[in-house]
């Protein structure tokens, strides 16, 4: 049976975030990618050049039809904007009572341009995160949501099972903004125990879009069926291949490169 995988968020003209980036994760992990746009953007690797905002009656209607024939096996969303894009999710993934939601709170964009406006977060916090299966925030995110400064390793524990207190059933804390490490390590927090997933880090600019690649793949794996544990290796391991072979293109924050982690396995097998 074919597996359906929903993204909820915001189209990246240049093609390395947004709708553009999870559709072709989905593809690259052999799950089918259906899409609903609630704004789009005119950027590219040097930055954010406009943010359109899709009319709420649009947004509701791709949702609608989403639900009444190709119903998603898993949901990922992305840039939501404003609280009333939040609040017609929220009802949405209620009413129709959907399974594995990763919730991936973009706020602010590679350049620094702000996609989430400051009345929605509160709305995310109370009526998103309660829904989702696991929340995908940067170090950046996390201090939004939580208010809490993070420096060490000991806030980010903090500051996940503050998170999970708010609804979240998983929390993962990514570490890319932890600079002073040469290695990156993720946290997730499941409610009961700490996991850490350890790379090496890229010394590369061209990181457009990892966040939304990441949560992606998490969002093609619980689709598939792979727990949350499962799930976040292949994402790891799938964002390590995008980040390692740079595609060197653009003349600012370059994309990932999606296709790396199916060639390389193909390489593998090959041996």
């Amino acid at each position: 049976m074919v597996k359906k995988a929903l993204t909820i968020a915001g189209s990246d003209s240049g093609g390395g975030a947004g709708i553009q980036a999870d559709l072709k994760t989905f593809q690259e992990l052999d799950v089918y990618g259906m899409s609903v746009i609630t704004a789009v953007t005119a950027q590219n690797t040097t930055g954010v050049q406009g943010v359109y905002k899709v009319p709420l009656e649009g947004i509701q209607e791709q949702l609608q039809s989403i639900a009444e024939d190709l119903r998603p096996d898993a949901i990922k969303t992305g840039m939501l904007f404003n609280s009333d894009t939040i609040d017609a999710v929220s009802r949405f993934i209620e009413f129709y009572e959907m399974k594995h939601v990763v919730v991936d709170p973009v706020m602010i964009a590679k350049g620094g341009a702000s996609l989430l406006q400051n009345e929605a977060v509160k709305a995310l916090k109370e009526k998103l995160l309660p829904l989702a299966t696991i929340v995908t925030p940067n170090i950046p995110e996390a201090e939004v949501l939580t208010g809490i400064k993070i420096v060490t390793m000991d806030d980010r524990k903090q500051v996940a099972k503050l998170l999970h207190i708010m609804g979240a059933k998983t929390v993962m804390i990514k570490g890319g903004h932890d600079q002073g490490r040469e290695e990156m390590i993720d946290l997730l927090y499941d409610g009961q125990q700490f996991h850490t997933f350890s790379s090496n880090r890229i010394p590369t600019k061209n990181t457009h879009g990892t966040g939304c690649t990441f949560s992606a793949a998490i969002t093609a794996q619980l689709a598939k069926g792979s727990s949350v544990v499962q799930a976040v290796k292949v994402a790891k391991d799938f964002i390590q291949a995008a980040i390692e072979e740079d595609l060197h293109i653009g003349s600012g924050h370059g994309p990932t490169n999606h296709w790396a982690y199916k060639r390389n396995k193909v390489k593998i097998a090959i041996k």
